[in-house]
């Protein structure tokens, strides 16, 4: 096997790595007697590692083919950064990618019978139809896992090394590369290399129709979302109004609408606006659109983040990237805290009015502004209505709107959450 060959598919992660250095000396010496033994041994080794991928990653099928293919979609490299929501791109760099699919093209296309025979193996057959005990995934969500596994299929009915390399670059094209590709939403963390954008793997599936009501809210946000995704000028974003109105709903709804457009969002709390631009940095190369995700945004006055933020957005030397855009949600219209204390205290101050503007400067540096207000009772009980209706709750609607208002009393007000609360609370008691 050509493994030490390869050219732009070149850097694994170690323990990814390994198992294909493994399984290719395998491949190249199980027929040597002398090796007889060791190469036995590694079968197993390679037998049990395959197991264990399939555990973590949900995969199914042909482990192997799963395995390579898992490898294809999540090295970034030169080439498939390049293609990456785009597709096809020219240059010298298709001829060194070719060489490496021909490599890869002769692992998968790989004949395991007569190792298995030889090294008394019969077990190895396992790996190349294996059904999954439960189907879930440690590392991906159902939907990624199911892309890959396809992929690996796909990848057998190429006939030549040219169409597989056509396969990989559709992939890429239309769901990206590595983990920016395969996830749609990420948190910020502080790990062994410093800053990372990890992927959170469980978003949940909401959609802007599920939010009852709020057109005028919603229809200025795609708008805004819209015109970002489409490459055209868009603004900083902020969403702002009374608790439990579907301000953090909606973010979720964009980033389930428009993934497939690459779309991608980064959530950040305050205490980590230190690290903005080196996320910035992180991203501002590549080919998908990021929306760093602020929720529940306020400040104390005593609080000096803030500043951080407004020099990001606007106010430091390095123009924001074009593919980056700030949006936050918050139930305050002007984010920083003001008392009618601070009155008395500007009488003193010789700048008040500078004071002032300090203060009000952030909220200015977002270009849109959404404002989400509290239901009346009227919309709280056609809320309750269509949800009861999605969900299924058998009730009479008399009934179930005196139950809700019950509710709501006791519950935090009129809100677009407190009626799903509500919902909930009827389909877990069978009413």
């Amino acid at each position: 096997m050509r493994e030490k060959e390869l050219i732009v598919y070149k850097e694994f992660p170690e323990q990814e790595g390994a198992l294909l250095y493994d399984m290719a000396w395998l491949l190249e010496h199980y027929e040597e007697k002398e090796k007889k033994e060791e190469a036995r041994a590694l079968g197993y080794s390679c037998m049990h590692r395959l197991f264990e991928m399939a555990e973590n990653h949900g995969f199914y099928g042909n482990l192997w083919h799963c395995y390579l293919s898992n490898l294809l979609v999540n090295n970034e490299n030169s080439y498939s950064r390049a293609c990456e929501i785009r597709g096809q791109v020219g240059g010298t760099i298709n001829q060194a990618v070719l060489h490496d699919i021909v490599i890869f093209k002769e692992f998968f296309d790989f004949d395991f019978g007569k190792m298995a025979e030889a090294l008394h193996m019969d077990e190895f057959k396992m790996i190349l139809d294996y059904e999954g005990a439960d189907g879930e995934s440690k590392v991906y969500n159902s939907r990624i896992r199911d892309r890959i596994c396809s992929l690996a299929v796909k990848f057998t009915k190429d006939h030549t090394p040219e169409e597989m390399k056509d396969t990989l670059t559709e992939f890429y094209r239309d769901y990206g590369v590595g983990k920016f590709g395969l996830h749609k939403a990420f948190r910020v963390v502080h790990g062994e290399m410093g800053v990372e954008i990890v992927p959170i793997r469980n978003i949940a599936h909401v959609h802007l129709d599920d939010l009852v009501g709020y057109e005028i809210p919603k229809k200025k946000l795609v708008e805004n979302t819209l015109a970002f995704v489409e490459g055209r000028r868009a603004n900083n974003c902020l969403l702002f109004g009374d608790a439990g109105t579907g301000k953090s709903s909606s973010i979720k709804g964009i980033a389930n609408e428009y993934y497939d457009r690459g779309l991608r969002i980064i959530e950040m709390y305050k205490h980590q606006f230190r690290d903005l631009n080196e996320v910035i940095t992180q991203v501002k190369n590549r080919n998908y659109k990021f929306i760093i995700y602020m929720d529940d945004l306020s400040f104390e006055d005593f609080e000096i983040e803030y500043k951080y933020l407004k020099a990001v957005i606007e106010g430091g030397l390095e123009k924001k990237p074009e593919n980056v855009l700030i949006y936050a949600t918050s139930n305050r219209r002007h984010l920083v805290r003001e008392k009618f204390s601070d009155k008395e205290e500007r009488r003193d101050d010789l700048h008040a009015g500078d004071t002032v503007q300090e203060k009000l400067s952030l909220v200015s540096r977002f270009g849109v502004t959404i404002f989400f207000a509290a239901p009346d009772k009227k919309e709280f009980q056609n809320i309750v209505r269509v949800l009861a209706e999605r969900y299924g709750v058998e009730m009479p609607e008399d009934e179930l709107l005196l139950e809700a208002n019950k509710w709501e009393l006791a519950h935090g007000g009129l809100s677009g959450r407190c009626a799903q609360q509500f919902i909930d609370y009827l389909l877990g008691t069978g009413k």
